[in-house]
């Protein structure tokens, strides 16, 4: 979800822009995600004048991953300056927009998270609530949805998408967030996004902060 009429986090949003320069898209959302960053002219002229190779590209990672470390620092210092009535105000604004988008409304799978209030995430509740309704629709004029969100698997953080129906299908994991239970009320297992019949055609991801450009960072958990 971007910054679209300054509906997300406004002080995360002036960090990335100001501080975030590293590609952070993921190959699952962009069929042609971005290469490397390149080094610097001033890097390059450097290491020509001092007849050094240029930086390696471990080096470059391992100066990326220090850069985001910093920069998540910074972004959730800034959350929690957010007082709850702002945020409130922002998580209505965000999920209106994305209710009232011709994408959302077309779409008929979807990957989405639940959100959790004590990591400051937006609220995801009433989009899920709309997704779940239409997901029994039987009239014309609605399109019937499917709902996939995600379920942490081991320590590790790997994670399954797999398919609800019901709100009811959430259970409280051990940090306290609702994700679904590996099978349903007849013990049948869910079916897993990765194997569904049907490809899903949207994906509400959620993120740490989010520059102008849509770039993400993420939590350096599940997702990333």
């Amino acid at each position: 979800m971007r910054d679209r009429g300054g509906v997300l986090k406004k002080a995360s949003s002036f960090l990335m822009t100001t501080h975030l320069h590293l590609h952070l898209h993921r190959a699952f959302l962009f069929s042609n995600p971005p290469p490397p960053p390149s080094p610097s002219p001033a890097v390059l002229i450097r290491c020509a004048n001092n007849s050094a190779a240029p930086p390696s590209p471990v080096a470059m990672a391992d100066a990326a991953i220090s850069q985001k470390r910093a920069l998540r620092s910074q972004i959730r210092r800034a959350l929690k300056a957010f007082s709850s009535d702002q945020r409130a105000q922002e998580d209505v604004e965000i999920q209106n927009f994305v209710l009232d988008s011709s994408w959302f409304k077309s779409s008929k799978g979807l990957c989405a998270y639940i959100s959790c209030d004590a990591l400051r995430e937006v609220d995801t509740s009433r989009i899920v609530a709309e997704v779940l309704k239409n997901s029994h629709a039987e009239h014309d004029m609605q399109v019937k949805k499917r709902l996939y969100v995600p379920r942490v698997e081991d320590k590790n953080c790997n994670m399954r998408m797999l398919k609800i129906s019901t709100i009811e299908d959430l259970v409280a994991n051990s940090m306290n967030i609702l994700e679904p239970s590996p099978v349903d009320a007849d013990q049948t297992e869910r079916e897993d996004v990765l194997v569904a019949s049907q490809p899903v055609d949207l994906f509400l991801l959620p993120g740490l902060s989010f520059d102008r450009q849509g770039r993400r960072l993420g939590r350096g958990g599940g997702y990333d």
